[in-house]
């Protein structure tokens, strides 16, 4: 525990450090020039590099799947968040991303002037439903520039097992976009989970899962989203535990486990 928790240590100084660095590049070049090839090609080095430098030091391997799922032309992405490998492991694979993403990052320096040059949408959580008008407005523009809109529907990192807490955006994203919804299932969060001091080895996996279409009702459509979603989850989750966790497993995280394996039995 103690040699990986210095993995981890040096990876965190490393990503951080790199990430500082190609926020100032790439803010640098989008106050000058905008979106360029080269932004975007930074862009896509930063995210490959974190996950080599992620499984160099830590032992966390990446295996993504299902990309045949994605549609051509405008979609939304939606996916599980459970860690930040979530963002870099979905990017090579969604063409031209425009992540939704927290207000309070755009504001920062260099990185909030990178990520609007590289099409992230803005939304202000603490404005609530006031928010919304905005955000649609951004996601409108993005989609006419052929952008696939990335959401993860929760809002926030969320527990590996947790209760699943689906907010309203992608709702209204779906009913006002009127385009297909990619649900993305995944498990990272056993391996680089929130706040953890600790990243674990293993293969975190990622899965695009075949496309919601669009047109649906809302109540339909969220409960077709969660089902996929959280089905597949779990399903990732328990190939995990059942592969071998090298985390240790706490009482939460076991009595989780245990409730999934005795549904997934029909065990009462």
């Amino acid at each position: 525990m103690v040699i990986q928790a210095i993995r981890t240590a040096v990876f965190y100084a490393l990503f951080i450090g790199q990430t500082i660095v190609i926020a100032i590049v790439l803010g640098t070049i989008a106050l000058i020039s905008g979106r360029t090839r080269a932004s975007w090609a930074i862009a896509v080095y930063w995210g490959t590099s974190t996950l080599r430098i992620l499984r160099w030091l830590t032992g966390v391997r990446t295996k993504v799947s299902g990309q045949e799922n994605i549609p051509e032309g405008g979609c939304i992405i939606a996916a599980k968040h459970q860690s930040d490998w979530d963002v870099f492991s979905i990017f090579p694979h969604t063409g031209r991303p425009a992540y939704i993403i927290k207000a309070e990052l755009m504001r920062i320096p260099f990185f909030g002037w990178a990520a609007r040059s590289l099409d992230c949408i803005e939304v202000d959580r603490k404005k609530g439903a006031k928010a919304i008008p905005a955000m649609m407005a951004q996601a409108h523009a993005a989609i006419a520039r052929g952008c696939r809109i990335v959401i993860f529907p929760e809002g926030t990192r969320r527990a590996p097992l947790a209760p699943p807490d689906y907010r309203q955006g992608i709702v209204r994203l779906y009913m006002e976009l009127n385009v297909p919804v990619v649900p993305v299932a995944l498990n990272s969060g056993l391996f680089w989970g929130r706040n953890s001091p600790i990243i674990w080895p293993g293969t975190a996996e990622a899965k695009f899962l075949p496309p919601i279409e669009a047109g649906l009702s809302a109540d339909v459509f969220v409960e077709r989203l969660k089902k996929a979603i959280e089905t597949e989850s779990n399903a990732l989750a328990l190939k995990a535990e059942a592969q071998g966790l090298s985390r240790p497993i706490g009482p939460e995280l076991r009595a989780r486990f245990d409730a999934l394996k005795q549904q997934s039995s029909g065990t009462p």
